[in-house]
């Protein structure tokens, strides 16, 4: 039987994951503790890797249950803690600091701020991809593992027991329903991606022809059952999924059992 392998959420937009053995269901349809911060200019616009790949030498560590966050430079040492109800203000300004410019931090519910491009103005909803998948992609590089795949593409939900590329078919034929333990899902759309996973997500260095070689090999390994006019370009990985509007509040669980409903 399929299971639910990883919960990772990641709470500061762009910046660094955090592993969960559980976690509710946001009443906007993410998960609780997923991008429920995000760097933005006085503009609104999201401070990000495809804006600037200064925020890959930054690194995280968040308290969800306070909230707070220990941050620093990643080539430097005395990281700064700072709580996130009452100094957002102060992590502002040391951010500035850092990007060079102003910067603002927003708060919103789980999965709220998950790029527009993504979500396509629809509700929140969270990122699906089978452990067989990432294994199969970091077989295509010399210089990555699994865990490095996890890093670059970012999904919230890790399902193994499955072959590769399962969760494609949760995109097929305008979106398959699905269900994690007691919380049904409904694919929405392939992933499709930009920059920032052919860098290195320590570091910001450019993988050498990683787009091209990923193009290529997930072209070549394309499984004959996949529902091709789901798909605009290959340079996809993971799935954007919506829990049902009954479901949202309810828990997800590591073990959880991973059924495909329709």
């Amino acid at each position: 039987m399929p299971t639910l392998a990883r919960i990772r959420v990641h709470p500061i937009k762009a910046l660094d994951p955090v592993d969960l053995d559980r976690v509710r269901v946001s009443p906007a349809g993410g998960l609780d503790g997923d991008r429920v911060y995000a760097m933005v200019t006085p503009g609104g616009e999201y401070v990000n890797g495809k804006r600037t790949d200064a925020v890959h030498h930054l690194f995280t560590d968040v308290d969800l249950d306070a909230p707070s966050v220990t941050i620093g430079v990643r080539e430097e040492s005395h990281p700064r803690l700072f709580d996130l109800d009452d100094e957002r203000d102060a992590l502002a300004d040391w951010l500035a600091e850092h990007f060079g410019y102003e910067v603002g931090v927003e708060h919103a519910p789980g999965g709220e701020l998950t790029d527009s491009s993504v979500l396509d103005g629809r509700a929140a909803g969270a990122t699906v991809v089978s452990t067989a998948t990432l294994e199969t992609v970091a077989s295509w590089f010399d210089d990555l593992d699994v865990e490095g795949v996890r890093r670059r593409f970012r999904a919230n939900l890790e399902v193994e027991g499955v072959e590769a590329f399962w969760e494609d078919r949760l995109a097929a034929d305008g979106g398959v329903r699905f269900r994690v333990g007691e919380v049904a899902f409904r694919g929405i759309k392939p992933v499709y991606r930009c920059v920032v996973p052919a860098r290195d997500p320590e570091t910001g260095r450019p993988t050498d022809g990683f787009r091209e070689r990923f193009l290529t090999k997930r072209e070549e390994t394309f499984p004959a059952w996949e529902d091709r006019d789901a798909f605009e370009h290959f340079y996809a990985l993971t799935v954007l999924c919506q829990p049902v509007e009954a479901d949202r509040g309810e828990v997800l669980r590591v073990g959880d059992e991973v059924e495909i409903l329709d």
